[in-house]
């Protein structure tokens, strides 16, 4: 099918070009629309207990505090005359802020956790309404009014909202220096990989119209259902490193067939029913792997499988339909402004990785053995892994939002910017909810209990009552613990919190940050197995349909698994226990769970892919008859250098997010880019030639009724 398909394109190329033309300005058109159809945050479990509490808090409370407003006193306290005055201002200031509310500040609340041990700093708090993407445009607007080095006082912004600032404006800037240095390197290594000029090009336009198609696709979905801005940076990565590996094969194998003597229309229909059956079965399990991201509630993970799917299958169409017509457009022109020394250009097979194979095939144990052993290491630190949330942690430590959360956590009897939250949903009488409020002062780490009852401390009152915390139809209690926000012992105080009894017949809600880092662990790690389930699944399904084995499926998953696991166990010693934190100045924190989910379903679908390219050549050999022996170093020297081109090229534009000052940025891109190069080389270059030898011909066994069916199916090469 996919020969007569070629034969089509070989004989109308022009026709085909100009209707992937009008598509691709119609994609344009659409997908210039999705930036205003993609939103924020999405950290978050719709159905969780915190984000059911955060939602009867903003409807009923006035919202959570998610903006707090360091002061410092320039000489002296917070006390002293001059700086108490300009500290009332600041908070007048505040609150004549559209959508700011609940302003409250120690001047105007007197209370003790609200000024700092040594009385020269103080906080100011309030809440910014609005969705994530209000409150980051208004507190963008309006902190640099308020903010000031200069007169009595200094104010410096933190909070929730004042760290979503800093990382988004952070992040930003980060990706447009990592754009900077990737994008031109990665120009210079297409033109040395291709080897000529003219087919360097070829994967630009593959990735090109990936990227707008599913720029267009992100403007439909985010019209109806709720999809984050950061798929953008996903769509333009991958959009490009596919174009690569897709062109890479493509035009390999068209000048593999010229060089033939083939003549283009001919080679063209070669191509596309071996390398375009090839990019159909890596295409699928790449999008399997995204897909599994679909299981999980928040939308932030779900965004990157719609983005990851749209840009997989479109650059897989695209590499179907405008490579091969481009082809036979190009014809011997392919090679235009050829590097005179390149043999990639002459669609040569590499010598040296058909040599490698040949090592390893005649001594598997001595050769493989070191490197599982390396990647076994590799992977001990992820047995300790400890997993979080992105807080301002996640920043340089003279980040503005990051200086106040450090502040209120050495300097402050209790970080009243992060409290733990109890909201009833209908009312509560006088005596049990002091009876409550009470109880929940005597837990270990509580530095006050504030009430519409009153404030308690150690079970016993110790001041009047927010008078705001109480409604007819409910109760808000805040808590100030004295522990690190987010810390292990924060999180049992929210458990702690949990399994205290409520007063008879009220159901109480608890939320705050701690109590979203638990549901937001809890909703990414119970779901956790149903994706990995998914992948594998998926995975085994579509190897198996691309080799007719059942073991080939289950090698390449035992083989992909171990390389990630090895990244992972190098990003914990890097990243959690900070090994390198001084190279790449950032804080050793526990592990983005969610960047780490993503990191795995994307990684492990590009292993996948180059799984697919490199058994491609060697099944291909194999049903000719070729002994392993002669399959395997012959299909590794013709794929060999596509995958660790691309693997490489890839890696540059990923190891660029290394140049950022956010930290999960910097995991995302180092985590990347090694577990490609590991799969790239050691992996492909290694282990597979030995599994295959220690298989034998038991790497295409497959019982005789699946066999069967992959006869009947018929999706083996023709």
């Amino acid at each position: 099918m996919l020969y007569r398909y070629g034969t089509f394109v070989a004989r109308r190329p022009r026709t085909l070009l100009a209707i992937a033309g009008l598509i691709m300005i119609a994609a344009l058109v659409v997908g210039v629309g999705a930036f205003g159809k993609l939103k924020g945050g999405g950290f978050d479990d719709p159905a969780a207990e915190s984000t059911r509490a955060q939602q009867l808090i903003d409807s009923r409370f006035g919202g959570e505090a998610n903006l707090a407003l360091l002061v410092t006193a320039q000489h002296g306290t917070v006390d002293d005359q001059g700086a108490a005055a300009a500290g009332r201002a600041v908070t007048d200031r505040l609150r004549s802020q559209a959508d700011v509310s609940d302003v409250v500040s120690y001047w105007s609340t007197g209370s003790r956790a609200m000024r700092s041990h040594d009385g020269r700093q103080a906080i100011v708090l309030a809440h910014v309404d609005g969705t994530d993407d209000q409150v980051l445009t208004r507190t963008k607007a309006f902190i640099p009014t308020l903010t000031t080095d200069t007169g009595p006082v200094s104010v410096t912004a933190g909070g929730a909202a004042g760290a979503n600032v800093d990382v988004t404006g952070q992040v930003t800037r980060s990706l447009a220096i990592a754009e900077a240095i990737a994008v031109p390197v990665t120009m210079l290594l297409l033109v040395l990989a291709f080897g000529s000029v003219v087919a360097a090009l070829l994967p630009l336009a593959i990735g090109g119209i990936a990227i707008l198609g599913t720029f267009a696709e992100l403007f439909v979905l985010g019209s109806v259902t709720s999809v984050s801005v950061f798929a953008i940076n996903l769509t333009t990565a991958l959009g490009l490193g596919l174009g690569i590996d897709y062109a890479l094969f493509m035009v390999s194998r068209f000048r593999e067939q010229l060089s033939a003597g083939e003549p283009p229309p001919l080679a063209v229909a070669r191509t596309v029913a071996t390398a375009g059956r090839t990019i159909v079965f890596s295409a699928a399990t790449v999008a399997a792997a995204l897909a599994a991201l679909l299981v999980f509630p928040l939308y932030f993970l779900r965004s990157f499988a719609y983005a990851g799917i749209g840009v997989v299958v479109i650059a897989a169409i695209s590499a179907l339909v405008v490579a091969p017509a481009l082809l036979a457009v190009l014809g011997h022109r392919v090679n235009a402004g050829r590097l005179p020394w390149s043999r990639a250009a002459r669609g040569a097979a590499s010598a040296w990785w058909g040599r490698v194979a040949g090592v390893v095939m005649r001594r598997p144990g001595r050769t493989a053995l070191p490197v599982v052993g390396l990647l076994v290491l590799l992977a001990v630190p992820l047995f300790g892994a400890r997993f979080g949330t992105p807080d301002p942690g996640v920043l340089r430590a003279n980040a503005p939002s990051r200086v106040v959360a450090d502040t209120l956590s050495t300097r402050f009897p209790g970080n009243a910017s992060a409290p733990i939250d109890v909201v009833s949903d209908g009312p509560v009488n006088a005596g049990a909810l002091s009876g409550y409020a009470t109880q929940l002062s005597e837990l270990r780490g509580v530095v006050s209990v504030v009430s519409s009852t009153g404030t308690y401390a150690s079970g016993s009152r110790t001041g009047d009552g927010d008078p705001s915390l109480g409604r007819p139809d409910g109760q808000r209690i805040t808590i100030i613990s004295a522990d690190q926000p987010k810390s292990a012992a924060a999180q049992d105080l929210v458990r702690a919190v949990r399994d205290a009894p409520a007063p008879a017949g009220v159901t109480t809600l608890v939320g705050g940050q701690d109590a979203e880092l638990i549901d937001t662990v809890h909703a990414i790690g119970t779901r956790l197995p149903l994706a990995m389930a998914m992948i594998a699944f998926t995975t085994f399904v579509v190897l198996f349909l691309f080799t007719g084995s059942v073991v080939q499926p289950i090698r390449a998953l035992v083989l992909g698994s171990l390389s990630l696991v090895a990244t992972l166990g190098a990003l914990t010693w890097m990243f959690q226990d900070g090994h390198l934190a001084g190279v790449f100045d950032f804080t050793a924190r526990p592990m983005d769970m969610a960047m780490t989910v993503l990191l795995f379903c994307i990684t492990f679908g590009l292993s996948m892919d180059y799984e697919v390219f490199v058994v491609s050549r060697i099944k291909e050999l194999h049903d000719r008859g070729a002994a392993p022996s002669i399959a395997v170093p012959e299909g590794l020297a013709r794929t060999g250098r596509i995958v660790s081109t691309a693997a490489g090229l890839l890696a540059v534009s990923f190891f660029a997010f290394a140049t950022g000052t956010v930290s999960f940025l910097q995991m995302f891109g180092i985590g990347c880019g090694l577990a490609i190069l590991l799969d790239a080389t050691l992996v492909r270059g290694v282990l597979v030639p030995a599994a295959m030898r220690v298989l034998g011909r038991m790497a295409w066994y497959s019982p005789p009724p699946l066999r069967r069916l992959y006869a009947r199916i018929g999706l083996a090469e023709a």
